[in-house]
């Protein structure tokens, strides 16, 4: 029997795909939508693994694949990048998207072919048309790309295929295949280009928080790496492991993450950070305002617990309760985006780090604070945590930050792109902290219409799609730096299908919705 939420998320992608290339047809869209055609048969052959166990390592099993809205997501992005690029005249950052586009329909493609390898009996039809859309793809890129570009994108699918085997093996049931794909083709990519730009130093001069990025999204997978690895043959929760814990950190933060970023940036990488935080009165004040807010976080778990009783230890945290760390996040991000967006670049990246190394210490049962976490955090556990690690927070800090550092600064020489694209640093806010709050708020306490098939309702979507748009007016506003053009009709068509991907899909909401509205309005 045919899953109608799966069918309409489906419909749902595949209009996204046929709006972003109405905009930009070129031989690319032939690509992506083989791509898209191909990988909307292959997710049925995922599901039908997931459901007798077939697959090769432990997926999250209360969710479908994805495999579809994962797959199209990097060549989308690498497409409208692209053409924004090419717009601005900035050859190097263009074929850059061309490389982009054509990772991410390889990965999507060979992920394709190992769901359809070892499904059995093997599917003739979806075999065909997986070989269809590989041969327009290979022909594309032959016809696309130089050799150092090939060689690239050969690079960053090798390095997708050895991290698969090993964080799919270290956390079992942590992702869907589709959540899988988006997270460990983000870490190829930077680990990629972080090798790429050591290698060629002299040749590499560049803005270096986007160096900061690349090392501190290397060095805390790398970290994690390690301890897994380490914590299999030694008891983690005791004082000795605690102790080595913490001082292979220092060990490997001093003697290998600061030694990388200085060779990258030819500065003391401590002095550079501190001089860069408080180099304004600006960012001083915006660094005092988040540390309220960080309090006010900590404030909010806190109280929770303690209205916990000992009689209720099942008891969880509700929708409303949860949705408190969006709002705050929405106050955190919006004077960042107005203000000073290089600071909030940094200053997520350090968050991020901030919180996978407080997932390590959680995870591990590290002392003194490892057990502590762990019963703070779990009364904020839901459905989507089926795995070892908690990820939920941190894909809310993803999906805040990622339209913020995959935003083309060198495409944008005004510091903002023209028309709708001025709102493309605002994705995250728009997706997550305005429409998807919104819409589980309102959604749980005031719907009775559901969408056929899921929990979501009717008045949750339109009370999200109404809700952007008044954040938009509310931005145009305050930003003077956004400046729409009369392309108010593209931002309501966008954010409503955004909200209808919310209120269909299974995958990790926080991750997935920014990124779609991002490509949407850069397109």
């Amino acid at each position: 029997m045919l899953n109608k939420p799966l069918l309409v998320e489906s419909l749902i992608v595949f209009i996204v795909v046929l709006c972003v290339h109405t905009v930009v047809w070129d031989r690319y869209s032939w690509c992506a939508l083989a791509l898209a055609i191909q990988a909307f048969y292959v997710q049925f052959k995922w599901d039908h693994l997931l459901q007798v166990g077939g697959a090769v390592f432990q997926f999250r099993t209360t969710a479908n694949s994805g495999l579809l809205p994962a797959s199209m997501v990097v060549p989308l992005l690498g497409i409208v990048m692209k053409e924004r690029c090419q717009a601005a005249g900035i050859v190097f950052f263009e074929r850059f998207g061309i490389v982009v586009a054509s990772t991410g329909m390889l990965i999507a493609l060979f992920l394709s072919v190992i769901a359809v390898g070892i499904t059995k009996p093997v599917p003739t039809n979806t075999c065909i048309l997986t070989g269809i859309a590989g041969s327009i793809i290979i022909y594309t890129m032959k016809h696309s790309l130089t050799v150092s570009e090939v060689i690239e994108v050969l690079e960053v699918l090798l390095i997708f295929v050895y991290l698969s085997m090993i964080l799919l093996y270290l956390l079992p049931r942590c992702f869907t295949p589709g959540e899988a794909l988006l997270v460990i083709e983000g870490i190829s990519f930077v680990l990629n280009q972080l090798i790429k730009r050591s290698l060629n130093v002299v040749e590499s001069r560049g803005d270096p928080i986007d160096f900061f990025l690349l090392v501190t999204v290397v060095g805390v997978v790398l970290l994690g790496i390690i301890f897994t690895v380490l914590f299999l043959f030694m008891d983690s929760g005791t004082w000795i492991s605690s102790m080595f814990f913490h001082m292979m950190t220092a060990v490997l933060g001093l003697g290998v993450i600061m030694p990388w970023l200085y060779r990258l940036i030819q500065k003391n990488p401590l002095f550079w950070l501190l001089q860069f935080l408080f180099e304004t009165q600006t960012r001083l004040c915006l660094l005092v305002y988040w540390t309220l807010l960080a309090a006010s976080a900590c404030g909010v778990v806190f109280y929770q617990n303690a209205k916990r009783s000992s009689e209720s230890k099942k008891h969880q945290a509700s929708t409303i309760t949860r949705k408190y760390f969006h709002f705050i996040v929405v106050a955190t991000y919006v004077p960042g985006l107005i203000y000073d967006r290089q600071l909030l670049y940094v200053a997520a990246v350090l968050c991020l780090a901030v919180f996978i190394f407080l997932e390590y210490i959680r995870y591990f049962r590290i002392k003194p604070f490892g057990q502590t976490l762990r019963h703070l955090l779990s009364l904020f556990l839901d459905e989507r945590d089926s795995g070892p690690l908690i990820l939920t927070h941190i894909y809310l800090l993803l999906g805040m930050s990622l339209p913020v550092w995959l935003f083309p600064r060198p495409c944008a020489p005004k510091g903002t792109l023209s028309g709708e694209g001025a709102l493309v640093p605002y994705s995250g806010v728009l997706a997550v902290g305005v429409g998807d709050t919104m819409a589980s708020v309102l959604g749980s306490t005031m719907g009775e219409i559901k969408w056929p098939g899921t929990k979501k309702t009717f008045e949750g979507t339109m009370t999200a799609i109404f809700a952007q748009i008044i954040a938009v007016a509310l931005i145009l506003i305050f930003d003077s730096s956004v400046n729409l053009n009369s392309s108010y009709a593209w931002i309501l068509g966008s954010v409503s299908l955004v909200s209808l991907l919310e209120a269909y899909t299974t995958q990790i909401d926080n991750l997935l919705l920014p990124l779609y509205l991002q490509i949407m309005l850069m397109a």
